[in-house]
């Protein structure tokens, strides 16, 4: 039996030799029953038997040639929206393209044909023509090796079961290997399916958003598509971060999320803490926190917030009358008179008054903790606090000057501006895809900063619809994910399918994701999240180790053959041996090495809880069948 599961497909096809001679003795004993020379009835079952046997051995021919003519792999193919319709028909199916189930047999046949030169095994063009297989084969000038996707002559479309897709998939492939092309046939079908579609690119690809862009206008209602752009927020949407919470901590952790990690953990602490006494400050005085307004309080001090808040605490506790008792005159007076030391330029004499009545004259269960912590951070030494909150108003800084604060801190106010205000619930709810451009080549910083504080909130936002209960799903694709991965991105892959997120993510390498995370421990524990793997191809020796671990190991079987001989002085006194081994030992279901070899927009792949798949994506052309 084991000798059965072995074969050696890289070979002439002798058995055609054997077909065509078996063939010929059939056509033999025909001629000889039609002349009379032997009986008709043994005659022609002599030629029935060998016509059959050379049927059988013309098969076997047939099956090697085709094997050998498939080692000319497949051309890129081009698709347009009308064809990769027909192609999806089932919205409960994702399309992968193009390709085959990678079984032991197919891992075989590559580790046989790293033994040899492929192209001494290649038919010559006339005969892929013949078989069918000349018209699809890839062109010399293409990058990588075609007998990868030779290995298997038969193709089909490959389809998996959506539901297999709640995990979350990581797509990695070096630069130019189709990383984009993928990402446009699986945003195409999310937006042809009707689910929410963020898409966060922080590279800015023309084509991707264009296929997006066309996506839309085949399969959606108008006006679905929205853009934001930190270059040209003219023609965007205005986005609000902070709009959607339940709880006013959570905007002080969304900051916290983009600020850069220290060691010991007290500044990130330290942030959090200045920029949650402001929101909650701004909660009581009923205003809605945003960006630019905590960078003012924070960078300008609390003052104006702290002396609001006095007023409106006062004015319930006290009665509108407040300011004309006793000690409240006295402290306003010798506050007017400059007898209080202000901690702070911006602190006012009446604010002065207030901050000493509320210390001195309001009793402790009358007191709130909100208005404590905010007396707390006004009576704090001024030059210690802008030490311990400066890795924050960095962040915030980039995130409101300019035109990208408007963008980002939008009011609602302003008659002047045009643009639509969104947020994710917004967006949610009305059923929208949003395409984020980050602009990361110029301003790689802004750039990270915008991705991870989207995907905070967008974790924020997973919370709420985890615990509504209802929500519509939502396809999350995240490009280049080095740039922006965070903590509420880890935080969605681990539970973002609860709450109804189908997250993408795509990288280039293990290293760039190390990098961002610290230690490639933690970028492994991030990415071990993901449920599926889409591997093109990828250079990166560490990144192909990954893969490989994924994919896991199969039994390949090897043949060693063995020749002795050997004459002694005497005539005739020779001795001769041939012996022939086939063992067993498990490799990698893929060898590393051939992840670099892959040509464009192919790949491997572990989807639906280890089912590995060799497959290729299309090119999709939203022009193609649109030209006059």
């Amino acid at each position: 039996m084991l000798v059965r599961r072995y074969e050696m497909p890289w070979r002439r096809a002798f058995e055609g030799h054997a077909g065509l001679a078996w063939l010929a003795t059939s056509g033999y004993f025909v001629v000889v029953a039609a002349l009379g020379r032997l009986p008709s009835l043994p005659s022609l079952a002599l030629a029935t038997a060998c016509l059959l046997i050379a049927v059988r051995r013309l098969a076997q021919a047939l099956r090697v040639l085709r094997l050998r003519g498939s080692l000319g792999g497949q051309r890129i193919q081009i698709l347009g929206t009308q064809e990769l319709a027909r192609l999806c028909t089932d919205p409960a199916q994702v399309f992968l393209g193009f390709g085959f189930e990678w079984r032991p047999v197919h891992a075989q046949r590559l580790y046989e044909l790293s033994k040899v030169d492929y192209r001494e095994f290649s038919v010559p063009r006339w005969l892929q023509h013949t078989l069918g297989q000349g018209h699809a084969a890839q062109p010399d000038a293409e990058i990588g090796l075609p007998y990868i996707h030779g290995v298997e002559p038969k193709e089909h479309p490959l389809h998996r079961p959506l539901p297999n897709f709640e995990g979350g998939t990581l797509l990695v492939g070096t630069t130019q290997s189709g990383k984009g092309v993928a990402l446009a046939n699986l945003i195409t079908q999310a937006v042809r399916r009707g689910d929410v579609v963020i898409v966060i690119d922080p590279k800015n690809s023309r084509r991707l958003k264009r296929i997006v862009e066309r996506a839309c206008e085949d399969y959606r209602e108008p006006d679905t598509f929205m853009e934001f752009h930190p270059a040209f927020p003219e023609r965007g949407v205005r986005l609000d971060f902070t709009f959607n919470w339940q709880k006013p901590t959570e905007i002080a952790s969304r900051i916290q999320s983009i600020m850069p990690p220290d060691t010991a953990g007290a500044f990130s602490a330290f942030g959090w803490d200045a920029v949650n006494v402001v929101v909650q400050g701004l909660v009581e005085l009923e205003e809605r926190p945003n960006l630019i307004k905590l960078t003012a309080y924070i960078e300008g001090g609390i003052e104006p917030v702290l002396e609001a808040s006095l007023r409106r605490f006062y004015e319930q506790l006290l009665g509108s009358g407040w300011r004309e008792q006793a000690d409240m005159r006295k402290l306003l007076h010798d506050a007017h008179r400059g007898n209080m030391r202000r901690p702070s330029e911006a602190a006012s004499a009446d604010l002065m008054a207030f901050v000493a009545y509320y210390e001195h004259h309001v009793a402790q269960n009358q007191r709130t903790k909100v208005l404590d912590a905010q007396v707390r951070v006004f009576r704090h030494n001024r030059e210690h606090y802008q030490k311990i909150t400066a890795n924050l108003l960095p962040i915030l800084s980039m995130l409101t000057s300019g035109d990208l604060g408007r963008s980002l801190s939008p009011d609602p106010f302003d008659a002047e501006d045009l643009r639509p205000i969104m947020n994710f619930e917004k967006i949610e709810r009305a059923g929208h895809v949003l395409y984020m451009c980050l602009d990361s080549l110029p301003d790689p910083s802004v750039a990270s900063a915008i991705g991870a504080l989207a995907l905070a909130d967008q974790a924020a936002r997973a919370g709420m619809r985890y615990n509504l209960g209802t929500y519509r799903r939502i396809s999350l694709f995240v490009d280049e994910v080095s740039n922006v991965i965070n903590g509420p991105l880890i935080e969605i892959l681990n539970k973002g399918a609860e709450g109804g997120i189908f997250a993408t993510c795509a990288m280039q390498t293990l290293a760039d994701l190390a990098r961002r995370l610290g230690s490639e421990d933690a970028a492994r524990m991030a990415l071990g999240n993901l449920n599926n793997l889409i591997a093109l191809r990828t250079k990166d020796r560490p990144t192909q180790d990954f893969v490989v671990e994924t994919f896991g190991k199969t039994a390949i079987h090897t043949v060693r053959v063995g020749l002795s001989h050997s004459a002694d002085a005497h005539l005739g006194d020779f001795s001769s041996s041939y012996s022939t081994q086939l063992t067993e030992s498990f490799e990698e279901v893929v060898p590393a090495d051939i992840l670099g070899k892959l040509p464009n927009l192919q790949y491997f792949a572990s989807v639906s809880g280890g089912r590995i798949i060799k497959g290729r994506f299309p090119i999709i052309d939203p022009d193609v069948g649109r030209r006059p």
